[in-house]
């Protein structure tokens, strides 16, 4: 996939191009919809596949107070329109000077200027254009005025539109399980490991313990059964642990990941420290409580192993 940060980089005379546009955070079941009609579309018209997103997410800049967490980070967003076949991405950095563009300017500058569409295939929720005065109509009126068609998906899903919203809901109450149903995938974190407090070690369970600027939604806090991800893109069974561990004190919160199914040679040749890995989250296990004593604590997580076992590799 080509990925233009900017118009700029956008080189001339690409088209004819099938467009879409979105936020795409999470890439969930409905934007898949969206992405498979515009791969589709291209593929009968000979056209190249192409997406605009923008970075950072709009709601950032004019609410930044108040705006949604990310469900993913760029490289994940990034990597995951690819997967759904897009031959091009434009990822345009949204300011306040970009967001003052009218609805017709930005068609006129970027769809057809820049894209050279001929079909664009948007839900009929789209809004676009300063103050978002721009919607599906629009788009239709201003494909008749500058020559490309315009085909609308219908909203998806099961009781309830799949959306960004109703991940971030599911992830915040720690059900990730109704995520993965939305987002058609478990909900994955990216980031370093980096060392923590060792208590894992000591207690015969390590783990390995996330940056705090990894990207992606924290679930809430618990234990849940889900897979580490490391550099070579083997996938690890793990149990994972999300919060501050109330059973000792002075504990920040934290993301990580205990490997149950460590290689045969032995912890100490099991070194993810500076790796950048990813954590996926299957099934929330338990609650994070605190623990009278440590052998309650360690039982506790010898249980925690076993369900992870019977979840990911004995389904």
């Amino acid at each position: 996939m080509h990925y233009w940060k900017g118009l700029e980089a956008v080189p001339p005379g690409i088209g004819p191009s099938v467009v879409t546009i979105g936020n795409f955070d999470g890439v969930h079941r409905g934007h898949r919809e969206v992405l498979s009609a515009v791969v589709a579309t291209a593929k009968e018209r000979h056209a190249r596949a192409v997406a605009i997103s923008f970075d950072p997410h709009p709601s950032q800049v004019h609410r930044p107070d108040d705006a949604p967490e990310l469900i993913m980070g760029l490289e994940d967003r990034i990597e995951t329109l690819a997967e759904e076949g897009i031959d091009g991405l434009l990822m345009i950095r949204y300011t306040l000077d970009f967001a003052r563009a009218t609805a017709e300017e930005f068609v006129a500058k970027v769809i057809v200027g820049a894209l050279n569409a001929c079909t664009v295939v948007v839900g009929h929720d789209v809004r676009f254009g300063r103050e978002n005065s721009g919607d599906f109509n629009t788009m239709v009126e201003l494909g008749k005025q500058y020559a490309f068609d315009v085909v609308g998906v219908e909203d998806v899903g099961e009781h309830r539109r799949w959306s960004s919203t109703w991940v971030r809901e599911a992830l915040n109450r720690g059900e990730v399980a109704t995520a993965a149903q939305i987002l058609g995938r478990p909900h994955r974190m990216r980031g370093e490991v980096v060392h923590g407090a060792a208590r894992g070690r000591e207690l015969g369970f390590p783990t390995a313990n996330l940056d705090p600027s990894a990207s992606g939604i924290i679930p809430a806090d618990g234990v849940y059964a889900g897979w580490l991800v490391d550099e070579a893109q083997v996938r690890w069974p793990a149990a994972i642990s999300v919060g501050s561990n109330p059973t000792f004190e002075g504990v920040s919160r934290q993301v990580e990941a205990h490997v149950i199914d460590r290689p045969a040679e032995g912890v100490e040749d099991f070194d993810l420290y500076g790796q950048q890995v990813a954590v996926e989250f299957v099934e929330h296990l338990r609650p994070m409580v605190a623990y009278r004593g440590i052998e309650a604590l360690i039982e506790q997580m010898r249980e925690d192993v076993a369900r992870t076992r019977t979840v990911l590799l004995d389904a």
